[in-house]
Order: structure tokens, then sequence, then C-alpha cells
């Protein structure tokens, strides 16, 4: 595969037989946005909780070229689920969002001692660690410590 290429772009092109004239179309997630009954409280609650670094007119810049301190993997994932699957269960909402930690084990310990209602299971997969927690208005965040980049060892 040509450098810089992904898997599904090269499946795209593929099924084109050719360069798509418009190059790459998509290349990554741009932002996430969702709605809240109490939108100040539910940032306040991001910005206390995650350390999310909530600017004055309410966003959050991630800079996706930051390297992990821990020489973690950045990338982003978008997926779709069936209608009935129960992953963001026991959230009512049709979606996670997943937000990349350093050491998932101090997160979740953070949290926990904070009152947040963190899910008990952690996951561990080639993939990474991976937690739980819900919001003050019910949307489960899952919470993922990539795998170590090869080469690199513990700090």
């Amino acid at each position: 595969m040509a450098p810089g290429r992904t898997q599904a772009t090269r499946r795209g092109h593929d099924r084109a037989e050719g360069v798509d004239p418009m190059g790459e179309r998509v290349v990554g997630i741009g932002g996430i946005f969702f709605k809240a009954r109490e939108p100040e409280r539910l940032r306040a609650w991001y910005r206390d909780h995650l350390g999310l670094a909530v600017a004055e007119w309410g966003n959050v810049y991630f800079d996706g070229h930051a390297a992990s301190p821990a020489g973690r993997q950045g990338g982003t994932v978008w997926s779709v689920f069936p209608e009935q699957s129960e992953y963001c269960r026991p959230s009512g909402a049709p979606f996670m969002i997943n937000y990349r930690v350093e050491n998932l084990d101090e997160m979740l310990a953070a949290l926990r001692a904070e009152g947040c209602p963190v899910d008990d299971r952690i996951e561990s997969s080639e993939f990474g660690r991976f937690g739980w927690v819900s919001d003050p208005e019910g949307n489960r965040v899952e919470l993922w410590e990539p795998p170590r980049a090869a080469g690199r060892s513990s700090e």
C-alpha cells in the first residue's frame, strides 16, 4: 500500500478502478457535536472530571498531531453499530464518545474518587484497555488506553 494510504481509501479507489479526481475525500474526524439538556453543567463536568480544556466559547480543540508522552497510538476510529447493539448501554443515547487516556487505572480511580459512576468492568485486548464512565446526562463515555508503541518501555 502506498505511504499515507489507509485500507479504507485504498478500497474506495480499488472499487472505482482508478484515481478519484477529488483525491482524498474524508481524512479524519473534524468534530463531535451533541446536544445537552444543561450544556454549561455538562461542559463543566467534562472539564472537571475528564480534564478537557473547555474554551471560553464552549468547545475543545484536540491537536491531532500532539504526540502521546507514553508513545501511544493516536488514531481515531469511526464505526457504525447495528441499531440493536447494546454497546452504548446503559445509556439510551445512540452514540458513545471514546477518549484516549494515558493511564486508564489512574483515570478510573480519579473518577471514582470524584463520585462519578464508573463501570467496574475493564476490557483488555490487542487494541489496548477500555473502561467506562457515565456523564451527568447519562451518556456512556468510553476511556481508551491505547497499547504502547512498539519498542517503547514503561515509563
